[in-house]
């Protein structure tokens, strides 16, 4: 069996960089990890259960944070902001007060910031977040497809690849669907 990279790897020091900033000693490194995961989940919860779009598409692109020894900056990369700024001031606080509940941070400050995205339908996690709504909403595979790939050129992109597998339609044997279009190198690895 092949060996599998995380494709966050390869793009590193060129087109991105990490995800979390922070440093720790190696005996508190497990627990510094495991906090970064619990914002993450409460943040995207939290955005799941109070943002409501159409076909489902929650619209976070990545979350990005930084630590200090007195300070959680968290960078929350989104490419439908006005969801979640409707209520700005009241909603970005009670989402820090939940997250602040969920690390049980007393003697560090957490601090929200909310980003967004020029083109959302260019970002994979976004595109990935609305194939995922339109299959739950029982649309068929390559129509959801067909309408992935005419958003994303929509965004100005030069090419892309989407790959549908497991059981489609609710056949008996699973089967991989893939369509590309425009230009897509193979070192392109991209969710």
């Amino acid at each position: 069996m092949g060996q599998k990279i995380n494709p966050l790897g390869f793009r590193l020091g060129t087109t991105q960089s990490h995800h979390s900033l922070w440093f720790a000693q190696p005996k508190n490194y497990s627990e510094g990890l495991q906090e970064d995961q619990k914002i993450r989940n409460c943040i995207k919860n939290y955005v799941q259960k109070n943002m409501r779009i159409y076909s489902g598409v929650e619209g976070i692109a990545q979350i990005e944070i930084q630590k200090r020894i007195d300070l959680i900056q968290v960078i929350i990369y989104i490419g439908f902001p006005k969801l979640l700024i409707e209520n700005r001031p009241q909603r970005i606080e009670e989402l820090q007060m939940n997250v602040q509940k969920e690390i049980n941070c007393v003697n560090r400050k957490l601090n929200i910031a909310i980003r967004r995205i020029a083109n959302p339908y260019g970002h994979p996690n976004i595109l990935a977040e609305f194939i995922a709504g339109q299959l739950k909403n029982r649309v068929s595979f390559r129509k959801a497809m067909k309408k992935a790939i005419e958003l994303t050129e929509q965004a100005d992109t030069k090419g892309i690849q989407v790959q549908i597998a497991g059981r489609i339609d609710g056949k008996e044997i699973a089967r991989v669907e893939w369509i590309r279009e425009g230009r897509v190198s193979s070192t392109n690895h991209w969710s």
